[in-house]
């Protein structure tokens, strides 16, 4: 049954994207497609095809994102949050908006300089601690997170109600409303660059999650493999958060799913963590831009789909890591 587990997903996961396509306020004909002047073909090339790949894209790199974060820190309840990426990109996306208003690639470029500045400072606060345990890192991370919160507050007091605080707020909730072909492909570029080395580092990712004598015995540089790692994340988490603003949940609970299926936590799980993340982008997506006249914020959806999930879990008596 663990074999079909991947194909049934990635069934789901094409089905999922096949069927974006054509839902949304204005109906796609298929009559009309072979004609460039047609609004069929605008719509679908310049607006439905963008926002499809970049909602499939973030669904698998947070995904997989969770899954590394949770393997790494032995955590359960780890995501990209846990060490501050999340928060200190809104902090850095906040302050461009502040500065120079919403001008989506400064806004762009002030999240991933906010999450990457994040993680910096997570590793310099574990390296001060004087150890090189996972737990020093862990905790960096929840520091990190909330001086980011802070600060992020800060900018949302100092802000203008009527444009800068609805601009900030908006990002915060995430959307693919606004996402465009030439915001995608250097996404997709970034987040690839860190995706495809995670994935050959599976096996790493996992001896990593062991103590640190452990993994040392069994051949893994611990520090310096550590930081490739969470920087790889921080590059696929801050790539796709740049352009979509902050989506909730999706990696928490699809990693917490895919282990639930394959009861393991191998490179197949990693994989199968990254489709279900993108099937449950693509279909909040989906419904976000279809259901009622005005489009809904992508982490409302992603919220209410995992709080029941994590509700689930607690009925279930927890799920660690295998």
């Amino acid at each position: 049954m663990k074999k079909h587990n991947l194909l049934i997903f990635a069934l789901l996961t094409g089905t999922a994207f096949i069927l974006s396509l054509f839902i949304g306020q204005y109906s796609i004909h298929l009559a009309d497609m072979g004609d460039p002047s047609s609004m069929s073909f605008r719509v679908f090339f310049t607006l439905r095809l963008p926002r499809t790949v970049m909602a499939a894209l973030a669904g698998a790199g947070l995904a997989l994102a969770g899954y590394v974060f949770q393997t790494l820190f032995s955590n359960p309840i780890a995501a990209p949050d846990i060490i501050g990426v999340s928060s200190g990109a809104s902090a850095g996306a906040a302050c461009m908006i502040l500065l120079m208003g919403s001008h989506t690639l400064l806004t762009a470029g002030g999240a991933m300089l906010g999450g990457f500045l994040a993680v910096m400072l997570t590793i310099a606060l574990a390296k001060q601690a004087g150890s090189d345990r996972t737990a020093s890192f862990l905790l960096a991370g929840v520091a990190v997170n909330a001086i980011a919160q802070a600060l992020l507050m800060l900018m949302k007091r100092s802000a203008d109600p009527e444009r800068q605080l609805a601009s900030i707020e908006y990002w915060i909730m995430g959307s693919f409303a606004s996402v465009t072909l030439s915001e995608v492909v250097p996404a997709a570029i970034l987040a690839l660059c860190g995706i495809v080395p995670l994935f050959l580092l599976s096996k790493t990712v996992s001896l990593l999650s062991l103590q640190t004598d452990e993994a040392q015995m069994l051949g893994v540089p611990v520090a310096a493999m550590r930081m490739i790692v969470l920087i790889l994340t921080t590059l696929v988490v801050t790539s796709i958060t740049s352009i979509t603003g902050l989506i909730s949940f999706i990696g928490l609970i699809a990693p917490h799913a895919a282990r639930l299926i394959r009861k393991n936590n191998d490179r197949r799980t990693m994989l199968l963590s990254m489709l279900i993340g993108a099937v449950l982008v693509l279909v909040s997506d989906s419904i976000a831009r279809s259901w009622g006249s005005s489009e809904i914020p992508i982490s409302i959806l992603t919220s209410l789909i995992g709080a029941p999930y994590l509700v689930f879990l607690l009925r279930k008596g927890g799920h660690t890591l295998d």
